[in-house]
């Protein structure tokens, strides 16, 4: 029978601390890392340099009704039927190829790597200004990344490969298009994978402290991948709830008394 209560109360001490609580899927939580009550803290507005298998939107217009038509001949012309958003996208964007270029009409290859878009956006202007036209004032060049494609995977309700057609997105964004981190994922430890010129890194991020708001990485970048690993806990069988976790320790509790009348009577 001692055998039996020391292993009630082992069972009981595990359990007991198995609960998820608030403070486990609350985000961006004061934890004393802000100083400042009003909690204004200002986004790091880094701006997106591009990178290799990135994909650009280019657009080039003018108000000069001489230089509609020289204007046309720069714009993508390849149709593929039955395609729409991402695909069409895919066919008629820009991909940046393995050298940091793109392939551009009648400019042939533009170098992009490692630039922004407003810098791209001046690039194209100077290599129009240099072959084709005289004045550059009339057009209006205009480079976008063609959304902001992302994975997500591990415990959240949906994840996947997401794309998103804004700017700047930020990683509890990112989260919610992909259905949220569950409850027995790990808000206090989520890894951000970055791929950089010389390789991929990985990052870590605590979304349950607002000082989350001040990471390089609460901002996600095209081809981020972020993975939510799930709590320790779980691997313990407990329920996310204290009601959940008393049914378990319930159920433990008569599986042990039944054992031990059982084999005293046999």
């Amino acid at each position: 029978m001692k055998q039996i209560i020391v292993c009630i109360v082992v069972v009981l001490s595990l359990l007991s601390t198995s609960c998820i609580t608030n403070k486990d899927v609350v985000y961006l939580q004061d934890k004393g890392t802000i100083v400042d009550d009003s909690l204004q803290i200002k986004a790091l507005a880094t701006p997106y340099r591009v990178q290799i298998n990135d994909i650009l939107s280019v657009s080039i217009k003018s108000t000069d009704s001489e230089l509609k038509k020289l204007v046309e001949v720069f714009q993508p012309t390849e149709q593929v039927a039955n395609t729409t958003g991402n695909q069409s996208l895919y066919f008629n964007g820009f991909t940046v190829d393995l050298h940091g270029n793109i392939e551009f009409p009648i400019l042939d290859k533009v170098n992009v790597l490692g630039f922004t878009t407003d810098e791209i956006e001046e690039k194209v202007k100077e290599a129009l200004l240099d072959k084709y036209l005289k004045d550059i004032s009339k057009i209006f060049v205009t480079v976008k990344l063609a959304g902001l494609r992302y994975t997500i995977t591990g415990e959240v309700g949906g994840g996947g490969v997401l794309t998103l057609f804004q700017d700047r997105v930020n990683i509890i964004e990112a989260l919610a298009n992909g259905g949220d981190i569950l409850p027995t994922g790990d808000r206090k430890d989520v890894l951000v994978i970055r791929q950089y010129p010389n390789g991929q890194k990985i990052h870590h991020i605590d979304l349950t402290d607002v000082a989350a708001m001040k990471s390089p990485y609460y901002y996600i970048q095209p081809n981020d991948m972020i993975l939510v690993k799930p709590l320790k806990r779980k691997a313990l069988g407990a329920g996310q709830t204290a009601t959940q976790t008393f049914t378990t320790i319930a159920s433990i509790f008569s599986v042990l008394i039944s054992t031990y009348f059982l084999a005293k009577n046999l």
